[in-house]
């Protein structure tokens, strides 16, 4: 077989590929393009997508709107999720600190979305992430994943799903949001 300038690159990519999950499975965690996940701190399961075209992460919710509370914003909302071990719906009314305004360009034209801090369990540990809120009921997916938060995670497997299981109890280790990687 002749290298011509097309083909190197994809030998290459294909080489890296067969030899990623080796290296992956010594180094760091491996997730599938969609994971189950659980919010903390009730344990609710839902199916999350893991998303490298995304930035942010994002959660769905209702009912969102911003306010004011001791002179700085905070948004209330509403949580409404099928969780995936129980079958059961859960719902509830939040109210956080505003971390940032997120503004989203798509094929939709542009929009503007609250972000607040929350945590969420993959594999045996909790991660503190930012979530921008958003109506998400008519997607697959209630939770999606962003590359802040995929980054934190380890590796991410696009031909594999549901690698791995949600197990966090109050001794599981606990990544904290850190401001500095916002950029």
């Amino acid at each position: 077989m002749t290298l011509t300038p097309f083909r190197l690159p994809l030998l290459a990519a294909l080489l890296l590929s067969a030899a990623s999950p080796a290296i992956a499975d010594d180094e760091e965690n491996v997730f599938g393009w969609v994971e189950k996940a659980t919010l903390e701190p009730w344990g609710v399961e839902v199916k999350a997508k893991l998303d490298s075209g995304a930035l942010t992460s994002s959660l769905d919710a209702r009912d969102i709107e911003t306010f004011e509370k001791n002179g700085e914003e905070w948004v209330r909302f509403r949580l409404r999720l099928e969780d995936e071990a129980s079958g059961e719906t859960f719902t509830e009314r939040m109210e956080l600190p505003l971390y940032r305004d997120l503004r989203v360009r798509g094929a939709g034209g542009r929009d503007e979305r609250p972000v607040v801090l929350m945590n969420v369990c993959l594999g045996d540990t909790v991660y503190e992430e930012q979530f921008g809120l958003r109506d998400r009921e008519e997607m697959n997916y209630p939770l999606l994943l962003g590359r802040r938060s995929i980054g934190h995670l380890g590796l991410l497997d696009v031909r594999e799903t549901f690698l791995s299981e949600p197990d966090c109890d109050e001794d599981s280790p606990f990544v904290a949001h850190d401001p500095d990687e916002d950029d």
